[in-house]
Parts: C-alpha cells; structure tokens; sequence
C-alpha cells in the first residue's frame, strides 16, 4: 500500500481577542471530532497548533503545514471567523482546499466557512464546501472522497516516470510531452533505453542461486500451470526465456530503486517482444503487490507500450485506490454475452486473478503460456481471468489541443461465467493472453463513441467520485459514459 495519507486541519477562530476564552473549548470539541475520524479511517493528521485569528498565526501555521508535507489541507469552522485568515494561510498550503463547517447551530460556523470560501473566491484560490456532522457516515464519505482526490492530485507533484524505450508500434497516444507533465502535474520524464534492461537482466541471470533461481523456485510451486516447450517450437516458452522476462522484472526494479522513479512504462514491441523476450512477467509482477519470489511490496506502476498517459492513469487511480491497476486493450464486445471482453498481452497483474494480496491465492489461478505470432522472441505470456467484482475504468487523453487533458470514466462490474466457459471464451479471442470480462453502465454504442484510444485502466471499487474530483481539481475535462 502506498504510504498514509497525511492531512493538515486548520481551525479558524474570531479576530478579537477576548473571545478566545470563551470559545476555545467549542474549536478544541469540534477539532478532535474531525482528527479523531480522520485517524479512524487510517489518514495520518497534523493538526495546527492554535486557533488561527491572527494574519502573523494564519502564515505561520500555514507554513508549518507545508513543512509537515501534507497532501491535503482541511479549513475548519466551528465558530464565526475572519475570511482574511483564510487566504493568508491558503498561499501556503497545498491546493485545492477543504472548507468544513460543524454543524454547530449555536455558533456560526456556516457562516464563517461561507464568509472565507467568498474570500478564497476572490482571489482564486481552489477550494470544496462541506457542512454537517463529521461523524455522520454521507458527511464523511463526502469528506473522505475528496481528501483521496486531492491528495492524488498533490502527490503527482515531484514523482519521476522512467520512460524505457518511446513510441510503439505508432501509438500516437501512448507518448506525451514531458514539458506537459511538469507543467500539468509536476511530473518529471526520465528516458531509459531498453537496452538497459537487457544489460542488467543478463547480469541478473549470470548470479548463481540469486532472485532469478529463487524467483523460478516459488513459481514452479504456485504458479497454476506453465506450458513449457521444446527450444525450437514455433511459440517458445522455455526456462531461458523465462529467466531472460526475470532478469527484465529486476533490472527495472533495481532502476526504479537506483534512481528513485515513482512509476514506469516498457516499449517492449518490436526490439524485445522480436529479439530478446517478452517484458509480460515483468510488467505484470511490477504492477502486483508483491514479486515473482512471493515477496510483498507496494505496485510500481508500469505500463506496457510505455503507454505514458495509459501510466498516469493507473498511478492517479492507485493512488485514489491503494489497489494494483488493470492495463487492458479493449479488444471485444461479445454481444450475446453483453460483456467486453479487455485482454493485453500479458502485462494483467496477477493479482486481478483472485483480487487477493497474497500471491498463494492468486497464482494458482494463473498460468504461463507461450507468446503468440506477435512476438517471436516468445517467453511467458500471464494468463488468467480476472475476478468478479464492481470495478471503474477510466482513461487519460488528448483532443485536439494536444496539451488539454481530457479523463473518460465509465462504471461496471467484472463477470464470470464459470471456469469452463470463461476459458471458451477467450480461447475464442486469444488463448494465451489474460482477460478481464467488463460489464458496463452504458451501451456498447455509447462507450465506442465516447473512447479515443485502445487502452484502457482500472481497479475494483467504485472511485467515479474521486476521479470527479480529481479532474475538477486539476483542471481536466472529465467525462462519465452512462
């Protein structure tokens, strides 16, 4: 899991000093409610030291949430309060805002939230109202939404995508411009040459009982099935392959771990899916929860294609989410079923298998099965069908003006049909690939029109609200297929 959410709350009071007596105790009531339901649901708080009713106060405490490094910052009213203390500390604060005012009729809170959103407002500085009772469960799921939101928005900034490889395949939409990203997100693009994979897998394999021989070890115990065949079959899985796809996966970990990127995507197609191996194993363990020898950690996001906008997408939902991301083509609609059918190469984390965190449930759901015509350097190809469950998709694209972001977002739920027809489906499809079989909130005719492009992300949950806000946030024109 990605590291706690950490959030700032600032309680804004009355200008006059006298009445700080008195309305202490109602600030110090309604400021532990708020930090006592935000520790509940896991975030980590940081909470202003005092009552904000002094422009020197408002700059200070805004400050020190800045050098705290919260990813979200709450205003909170209790009482009547001066809107100028508000836009002093907002200049410090990451953005955009939460306004929160206490149901409290007995002193104005409202008032105060409404007076200071109004002197935010001028200025133009972002921010979201909520009112009521923090303990009432819709008030907080408001409240809880739009923390997750924001701070996705704000953890981009500073995070360093290792492009490995650039365009495939002639896929206009899987290459951004790096200026774009600082700009937009605050996001700097390294390049990585494939090569540099292959030179640290081959070091990687030449180590005597090292990752590769350990990671071998625990998949030959748990992986389902793995469909070896002869070296000159006409599609290979061989163990050399297989330790080639392994040294792939920690040459691009040790990259990551090196040189501090937050998130990658492979080329893959054409010098390594015709020349060395498939990068499938190695994608699909970066985007797993743990490793290829069992091992937990948190996902790094990779996408196949170096995929760059398909890769911020994912990274904006795991951060939203917490959960590993699906990367898919949108390959089939299968009209007697009402199902599409998402199946890619091999680059499906495993753990959609069983939607588990452990690798012992997942992997015996899985196998590896020998790469297709498309890529004759052959390797393992991670095949399953994904799991049953409510899931959101969503995708990041450019139209027209090549630097206006726009998210298409569509809700659904994955299905299954039963071990034995899920496999005569996609046999039917493409035998060796994973699948996931999406049933969606809208038509066919409906998500056709509105998707402009042939990859598209997700992860089990319902997060339209959190990708609403998310756009909203950071200014991007989001659409929701219905």
């Amino acid at each position: 899991m990605p590291r706690k959410i950490k959030v700032g709350v600032l309680t804004f009071g009355d200008g006059r000093d006298f009445m700080q007596k008195p309305l202490t105790p109602v600030n110090e009531k309604f400021l532990a409610e708020i930090k006592n339901r935000l520790e509940k649901d896991g975030f980590e708080v940081v909470a202003g030291k005092e009552v904000v009713w002094q422009n020197e106060i408002a700059a200070r405490e805004g400050r020190r949430m800045t050098a705290a490094g919260v990813d979200c910052v709450i205003f909170n009213f209790s009482v009547w309060a001066w809107p100028q203390y508000s836009r002093v500390a907002a200049q410090f604060c990451p953005k955009p805002i939460l306004l929160f005012a206490n149901f409290n009729p007995q002193y104005p809170g409202l008032v105060g939230m409404l007076a200071n959103a109004g002197s935010l407002d001028q200025v133009g500085i972002k921010f979201y109202k909520t009112f009521g009772d923090i303990n009432n469960e819709k008030t907080w799921q408001q409240v809880k939404s739009r923390i997750i939101a924001i701070s996705a928005l704000n953890r981009l900034k500073g995070m360093t995508f290792a492009l490995m490889g650039g365009r495939s395949l002639g896929i206009d939409t899987a290459v951004a411009d790096p200026a774009l990203w600082m700009k937009k997100f605050g996001i700097d693009v390294d390049h990585v040459d494939q090569f540099e994979l292959v030179r640290r897998a081959q070091l990687e394999m030449k180590k005597k009982k090292g990752r590769i021989d350990n990671a071998l070890d625990f998949l030959n115990k748990h992986v389902g099935k793995i469909h070896w065949t002869a070296p000159d079959a006409p599609m290979r899985l061989t163990e050399e392959l297989l330790r080639r796809q392994l040294g792939m996966y920690y040459a691009a970990l040790d990259l990551c771990a090196e040189f501090k990127y937050d998130f990658c995507g492979i080329k893959g197609q054409r010098e390594l899916t015709e020349h060395f191996a498939t990068a499938d194993v190695a994608e699909a363990f970066l985007n797993d929860p743990y490793g290829p020898e069992g091992e937990p950690r948190d996902p790094i996001i990779c996408s196949t294609e170096a995929d760059m906008d398909a890769a911020l997408t994912m990274e904006i939902f795991h951060l939203i989410s917490g959960l590993p991301v699906l990367f898919a083509d949108i390959r089939h609609y299968h009209t007697d079923l009402g199902v599409w059918d998402l199946c890619n190469s091999g680059e499906h984390a495993t753990y959609f298998a069983a939607r588990s965190f452990d690798p012992l449930v997942n992997l015996p759901k899985v196998e590896f099965r020998p790469e297709g015509f498309y890529f004759p350097a052959g390797g393992a190809s991670v095949y399953h069908i994904s799991a049953p469950g409510e899931v959101t998709l969503a995708r990041l694209t450019r139209s027209g003006d090549t630097n206006r972001y726009r998210m298409t977002i569509v809700h659904g739920e994955f299905v299954s049909f039963g071990v034995k027809k899920n496999e005569k489906i996609a046999a039917g499809v493409q035998d060796n690939w994973p699948h996931s079989y999406a049933r969606l909130d809208c038509s066919a005719e409906a998500f056709v029109e509105a998707i402009n492009c042939n990859h598209i992300h997700g992860t089990y949950g319902c997060w339209v609200s959190e990708l609403q806000t998310f756009c909203d946030a950071a200014d991007i024109e989001c659409v929701v297929i219905q």
